[in-house]
């Protein structure tokens, strides 16, 4: 081979190798002529949208980050706004010990332009206090539009220092995406990172040269299976994240009604006086509402069909839906979070008894209305 100097993918990070099509790094020994050298699952996603099933090891991930906290860095946590407590790394505070962290909110661009955006701002501070995550910087951004990009780097200028850029978060939150973006400003590299919409992409850590003889490093994405995301076929992706700005969907409902959201998962309004229930869910999911006593029956018979996407086959292979019930108190503003496909706004303030139905594993939370 010509280039044996180039041990690692220039796409995802991973250390190549010309063994085994099986495994992490692979590409026939022909291809080490390209330029960038990448391996071959990054080209097919990047010239044919695929896919391959390959994936690092979660202890992996683990070992990557836990070695943070022993270095001279500045972090930037990336998470989605739109499935916010299924991508913030809650345990973050013990990786990355005393270095800053810079929090930086993603796919705002989601949300209706008439949000308060300092009221967001409190919110998610708020939330990552809960979480036990300090922040040095809170940046409310879009990768994909370019929103708030300035602002993220100057904070990224005037917290480095002469620290490395050590970026983290779960798959799919649009991490090698800004990373990208970083790379424009930064640094004298022509090849980007390998970006899709699938979970995993980036499979080892990156390193991108700066001109001080620092770094940019794209660390894995934590692959959490509560996340949606995670659970559903490949194809249905597009179904569960949203990629245009969200078409808030109010009902009037009474006690006793239902909501399906496709065939991934159901709300039940059970107790509580006539109010309006606020849905932030994909538009690519049609919303059916029946009675709940006919719920069940209706799931029944018509999941897979009516009550699609996923299909009746990829519904089969989802685990099992479990239900959860919530108590939500008089005068409490409140949104009912399924991790991965969005949430539901309570907006009165009579209180309600609701539950979701929702693959077992997937994670179902209370909290404080978001908008």
């Amino acid at each position: 081979m010509e280039r044996q100097q180039q041990s690692h993918c220039s796409g995802c990070g991973v250390k190549l190798q010309i063994g085994n099509p099986e495994l992490p790094g692979y590409l026939p020994e022909a291809a080490y002529n390209r330029e960038p050298v990448i391996c071959q699952r990054c080209f097919r996603i990047k010239n044919y949208n695929e896919m391959s099933s390959v994936s690092l090891d979660q202890d992996e991930f683990l070992r990557l980050l836990s070695g943070i906290g022993e270095k001279n860095a500045l972090v930037v946590h990336i998470v989605d706004l739109f499935d916010f407590e299924g991508s913030l790394i809650s345990g973050l505070q013990r990786f990355v010990g005393s270095n800053p962290v810079i929090l930086a909110v993603n796919k705002c661009d989601l949300l209706p332009k008439v949000t308060n955006w300092n009221k967001l701002r409190n919110w998610v501070q708020q939330r990552a206090k809960e979480q036990g995550l300090k922040t040095a910087e809170i940046v409310l951004c879009s990768a994909k539009r370019g929103q708030g990009f300035d602002r993220l780097l100057d904070a990224v200028s005037s917290l480095r220092g002469r620290r490395d850029v050590y970026v983290v978060g779960a798959t799919n939150v649009g991490k090698s995406t800004l990373i990208n973006r970083l790379i424009s400003d930064y640094s004298d590299l022509e090849q980007e990172l390998t970006t899709s919409r699938y979970p995993g992409t980036t499979l080892d850590s990156v390193k991108i040269p700066l001109d001080d003889g620092h770094y940019i490093v794209d660390t894995p994405g934590i692959v959490y299976p509560w996340r949606y995301s995670e659970l559903v076929e490949r194809r249905d992706l597009d179904a569960v994240m949203p990629v245009k700005p969200l078409k808030p969907a109010v009902y009037q409902l009474n006690a006793g009604q239902t909501l399906f959201f496709g065939g991934m998962g159901r709300f039940d309004f059970i107790q509580g006086e006539h109010q309006s229930f606020t849905c932030f869910i994909s538009g690519s999911l049609k919303i059916h509402r029946t009675k709940l006593e006919r719920a069940d029956e209706l799931y029944r018979d018509h999941r897979g069909v009516m009550l699609a996407p996923p299909s009746l086959e990829d519904a089969d292979k989802l685990p099992q839906w479990q239900r959860h019930e919530f108590r939500i108190g008089r005068g409490s503003r409140s949104d009912v979070f399924v991790s991965g496909l969005g949430w539901i706004k309570l907006n009165g303030a009579e209180g309600a008894v609701v539950a979701v139905h929702v693959p077992k594993g997937v994670k179902v939370l209370v909290r404080p209305s978001l908008i």
